[in-house]
C-alpha cells in the first residue's frame, strides 16, 4: 500500500503546501525543505540528522510537530447498495502548543466525507480517527458504508488504548477465533493471533462488513 495525500500544513510561520505519503505503517511529508515521519498524524518528527536550524521554523513538543494545523484528504471506499464508489475524507487537525504536563494544550479532530453530493460532518472535534469515523457511520442511511478497516468485522483495538490513527488490530488469519470474542479478557486471549495493525481508512480483500456486537469493542 502506497498513497499520497495532497496537504496544506499552517502554523504561526505560514501556510504550505505538501504532499503526505502512506505506506501502510509510516507517514511521511516535507516542509519548507525539512522531511517529516511518524506513525501517526500527531507524532510528525523530523528525519534523523535535520540541520538543527532548519528545525527552528517549527514549534515541537517531545521532538514531535505541535502549534500546527494539517488539512489532507484520504480515498475512502463507499458502499451504497449495490454500488461502490471512491470518496474523499477530508481530514481536518489542530494541534495546540505546548503544554507543562509534557502534551499539548489541545488536539481537535474533524472528518467529513461526500456521499452523493453531499457532505458529512462529524459532529464534534474527536480526539481520534475511531470515533469520528464512527460518528459520520451513524449519519449514513443503513444502506450505506464505509468499506474500510474502521467498519470490518475483524479488527478491533487493545483494551489497552491506542493512538489518533492506526493501531487497529486485524485478525484475519484467525476469523473464527476473533467472532468468539465479546469481552476485554476474549481478546487478550487470542491477541498474539493478531496479523497486522492496520488503518481505519485500509481495504483489503477480505473485508466483511461489521455487525453490531461483534468483539471486543461492540
Amino acid at each position: 500500500m502506497k498513497d499520497e495525500y495532497p496537504t496544506i500544513f499552517r502554523d504561526n510561520y505560514g501556510e504550505a503546501s505538501t504532499i503526505i505519503h502512506n505506506d501502510g505503517r509510516t507517514l511521511s511529508m516535507t516542509i519548507r525543505g525539512v522531511t517529516f515521519h511518524g506513525d501517526d498524524f500527531d507524532s510528525f518528527e523530523p528525519t534523523e540528522g535535520t540541520d538543527p536550524n532548519a528545525q527552528n521554523q517549527f514549534v515541537f513538543q517531545c521532538g514531535c510537530l505541535c502549534s500546527c494545523e494539517v488539512e489532507t484528504q484520504i480515498p475512502i471506499v463507499i458502499q451504497i447498495g449495490d454500488v461502490t464508489t471512491t470518496e474523499l475524507l477530508t481530514v481536518h487537525l489542530e494541534l495546540g502548543g505546548p503544554a507543562p504536563n509534557g502534551g499539548i494544550d489541545r488536539e481537535v479532530l474533524t472528518l467529513a466525507v461526500r456521499r452523493n453530493g453531499q457532505v458529512v460532518t462529524a459532529q464534534k472535534g474527536f480526539g481520534w480517527f475511531e470515533d469520528a469515523l464512527l460518528d459520520i457511520q451513524q449519519q449514513l442511511p443503513s444502506d450505506t458504508f464505509m468499506k474500510s478497516c474502521i467498519n470490518c468485522a475483524f479488527s478491533d483495538y487493545s483494551p489497552a488504548g491506542h493512538g489518533l490513527f492506526g493501531g487497529l488490530a486485524c485478525f484475519r488469519d484467525n476469523k473464527e477465533g476473533y467472532m468468539t470474542v465479546s469481552s476485554k479478557a476474549g481478546l487478550f486471549s487470542i491477541w498474539d493471533t493478531m496479523t497486522e495493525f492496520v488503518q481505519e481508512t485500509f481495504l483489503c480483500p477480505e473485508f466483511e462488513r461489521r455487525r453490531k456486537g461483534t468483539g471486543y469493542r461492540g
